[in-house]
């Protein structure tokens, strides 16, 4: 398949048709959230698919995905959730998978709030805390939700130690009370949070996303990145030279990754060069984690 005299073989299948269209549409695509699949993630999603099928029982097994911010946890909860979505009844709605996240200064009385809020269920101010956890134990029931996904869960360490303790022994009391997976998602805090409590840590088994390193899978996600853009010419960036300046730039994590080639592949556009390569990277308006802190520092002082 060919748009204006190129060659799009490049081109990942369902990329193609993309390619053709005008710039404006191409640069609203190139924009949106895309799935990279790659083994970690793969089998982040395997392991989720195995807990959602699990049988009720008295201990439930649970799935603590931990890694560094911005490496790609909150997409692999996200693309589950979409692989299993709200299925409505005539007098309900199905909610197999119930993600939300973790409050900023948790409490029981603001968790309990939240999943009302995910639920779509009104918040009423006059509940006493008896009362708002059997409200919510009965939507959840109701719901028919069978996975419970906390994101964000390293935000326990934004209460006291007291505060703490308590929602960890929620976590446990919802696990018994409904017999469903429970999935925490966070940096290697929330580890350290579970591992806090001895009967926690025994139900969680942690799958880690580690930072990116410049090897041949590496090289494999890059070549899916160039894939996945709709440019006219072919993006060199899967070789081991290539791999390795962008795994340094963007420190590792494949969301600032995403966002270094979401902005290679615009400036590709805009000028025509229609290629990530060394000019577009160049004149992308990224700059890393690092960077980030030292301007935000600068302007400060």
């Amino acid at each position: 398949m060919e748009a204006g005299g190129f060659n799009l073989s490049h081109l990942h299948e369902s990329v193609r048709p993309i390619a053709e269209l005008p710039a404006g549409e191409r640069l609203e695509y190139v924009r949106a959230d895309r799935w990279i699949g790659y083994p970690a993630a793969n089998e982040a999603l395997q392991r989720l698919e195995t807990l959602l099928t699990w049988p009720a029982k008295q201990r439930m097994p649970n799935l603590l995905l931990i890694g560094p911010t911005n490496n790609g946890k909150s997409m692999i909860i996200e693309k589950f959730r979409r692989d299993h979505p709200v299925i409505s009844h005539t007098d309900r709605e199905e909610i197999a998978v119930l993600a939300l996240q973790m409050p900023s200064n948790p409490s029981v009385t603001r968790f309990y709030s939240t999943i009302l809020t995910a639920l779509g269920a009104p918040l009423r101010k006059t509940y006493q805390i008896a009362h708002l956890e059997q409200v919510v134990l009965q939507l959840l029931r109701g719901a028919g939700v069978r996975m419970l996904v906390i994101d964000e869960l390293h935000n326990v360490f934004g209460g006291t130690s007291d505060r703490r303790r308590e929602f960890l022994n929620l976590l446990r009391f919802l696990g018994n009370e409904l017999r469903i997976p429970l999935v925490g998602v966070g940096t290697h805090e929330a580890y350290l949070a579970i591992r806090a409590d001895d009967q926690l840590e025994n139900r969680f088994a942690p799958l880690a996303l580690s930072r990116w390193e410049p090897t041949a899978e590496a090289c494999s996600l890059m070549a899916s990145f160039a894939a996945s853009f709709p440019l006219h010419r072919p993006s060199p960036i899967a070789t081991p030279d290539m791999t390795s300046y962008l795994l340094t730039r963007c420190e590792g994590t494949i969301g600032e990754l995403a966002t270094l080639l979401t902005e290679a592949a615009t400036v590709a556009i805009v000028t025509g060069e229609e290629s990530i390569n060394q000019t577009t990277l160049q004149q992308a308006a990224y700059a890393g984690p690092t960077e980030r802190r030292r301007l935000f520092e600068r302007e400060l002082t």
